[in-house]
């Protein structure tokens, strides 16, 4: 399996992403995807793009060109959401945190965080 296999498949799932639902993001069949996962096919370069864009991942990332350590913002907060979820007796304010506002404090950071890198590109 090539690096862009493999690291398309472990994106995917840590995206909560089914080979089906990323191929009817991207317009393409399922199996389409599939061969992507098994390094039988490649994407186009538009294709590549589209990808990268339902995955929030840079082109560098999925394709293993990074040279150095550092982590892309989706990745930081993938490993925040796993400690945050494992972590037993949260509270604020004195109450505990139930799970349905844990998902909403996550997906609050994950719009902020998207928010911000949308400023930075302007």
């Amino acid at each position: 399996m090539n690096i862009f296999a493999k690291n398309l498949r472990e994106i995917r799932k840590k995206r909560n992403m089914t080979q089906a639902q990323l191929a009817n993001k991207l317009g393409v069949c399922p199996s389409t995807v599939g061969m992507y996962e098994q390094g039988r096919r490649e994407p186009d370069n538009e294709t590549l793009k589209k990808i990268c864009y339902m995955l929030s991942v840079s082109v560098d990332r999925i394709l293993g060109l990074r040279m150095d350590e550092k982590k892309d913002l989706e990745e930081i907060i993938d490993e925040f959401t796993q400690v945050f979820k494992s972590q037993q007796s949260l509270m604020f304010n004195g109450k505990p945190i139930k799970n349905e506002d844990r998902e909403k404090i996550v997906n609050a950071i994950r719009v902020a965080a998207a928010m911000a890198v949308l400023d930075t590109q302007k």
